[in-house]
């Protein structure tokens, strides 16, 4: 792999985008356990909800120690017992439950006085129907916020704001991220509690972006990038045919995020900045003298961002259940999955073939292990 991290770097700062989505989020290990294993190390990791927690404790440890923080999280958070039932329908359905009636060790546990009555008073920052205070206690175990502040890795947390319902980036170039950074991008409303930063109560980044990839796009000042985007929730799907198919698939479309729509669109920008940059470079010199030439020009950019694309498949036995899946083969085939997908990736580097000059976005994906046609850009 050597030519391909040499190849890699050749591009510029590499990005790593992870998606929100609970259990699936096990998927995100596994992709980042091939890079590591690769020697590609992300530049700046961006990340909503469970992808944020990944990303933080990617970016709050040293590269040595990220991949071990990563698997400690997971086996601490890991359901456990199974209540003697085989793998089956049945199984998968008592596991839920369980979550559902307990929480899950080192990541939440209920409160009864939520589930008692909807009305009772809570207070704003514990209206939730589960406490994260086990979270908290994991997370101040795996990431060193002293260690983030001062890393040449940058983090970026998306979180939703309760109040205006704006989309909002913490970020590490512009300030120290600590524990309730963290802990409000992946505040789940109903579940989870809002998190106060800044006389600010914050929920969920996924509630208004489960896919913050646009991060990427819309940093000043763009710089050429590979941004590997892993994306849990499956955009494509068959035409449901029961209840049961219908929850799953109105899941999977609200938290894709309209990501496909999200690259089109940058991939059309990039390619008008692309040709702006062009036709200025038709102009005679007295025309790039002029004030309203030189503002116009602004307007074009000469970046070029490869985005690889990797969508975790679906496996045969989940339903619309799947991201409270927190069982030990639930994980394991996630992760597995995740590190045949990088190394495909990897592996094809598809970023070595020459390409339109005017793409400024250029996509590359992988779907169950293997190299998909990448979308148009109408």
């Amino acid at each position: 792999m050597d030519n391909t991290v040499k190849d890699i770097k050749k591009l510029g700062q590499i990005a790593l985008v992870l998606q929100g989505g609970g259990a699936l989020g096990a998927y995100q290990v596994g992709v980042f356990e091939a890079l590591h294993h690769a020697g590609v190390e992300p530049d700046w990791v961006i990340g909503t909800s469970i992808g944020a927690i990944n990303a933080a404790i990617i970016a709050g440890n040293e590269p040595a120690n990220r991949l071990d923080r990563l698997t400690e999280f997971w086996n601490r958070i890991e359901q456990k017992q199974n209540l003697g039932l085989a793998e089956s329908w049945f199984g998968a359905m008592s596991r839920n439950l369980q979550t559902i009636s307990v929480g899950l060790p080192g990541f939440f546990r209920p409160r009864p006085s939520a589930f008692i009555n909807p009305h009772t008073i809570l207070g704003a920052e514990e209206a939730g129907y589960y406490s994260v205070d086990p979270l908290r206690e994991t997370l101040s175990d795996l990431i060193d916020f002293e260690h983030l502040e001062k890393s040449k890795t940058r983090l970026t947390v998306g979180a939703s704001s309760v109040r205006t319902a704006e989309m909002k980036y913490f970020d590490s170039r512009y300030m120290p991220l600590q524990m309730d950074h963290v802990i409000a991008s992946g505040a789940l409303p109903p579940s989870f509690p809002a998190v106060r930063i800044d006389g600010e109560l914050y929920w969920d980044g996924g509630i208004l972006s489960n896919t913050p990839v646009e991060v990427v796009f819309d940093d000043m000042p763009r710089r050429n990038s590979l941004v590997f985007a892993v994306h849990m929730w499956n955009p494509e799907g068959k035409e449901p045919e029961t209840m049961w198919e219908v929850t799953n698939r109105q899941k999977d479309i609200q938290y894709s995020s309209r990501a496909v729509s999200h690259i089109k669109r940058q991939r059309q920008l990039h390619r008008l900045r692309h040709v702006v940059t062009q036709l200025g470079e038709m102009l005679p010199e007295a025309a790039l003298k002029k004030e309203a030439v030189i503002d116009l020009l602004e307007y074009g950019c000469k970046t070029s961002m490869h985005v690889a694309r990797l969508l975790a498949p679906t496996l045969p036995s989940e339903d619309h259940l799947k991201d409270i899946d927190f069982s030990r083969e639930g994980i394991r085939q996630r992760r597995e999955a995740g590190y045949r997908d990088a190394n495909v990736m990897l592996e094809k580097s598809p970023w070595r073939t020459n390409n339109d000059p005017n793409d400024g976005v250029i996509l590359h994906e992988v779907r169950n292990g293997e190299m998909v046609e990448p979308l148009a850009v109408n």
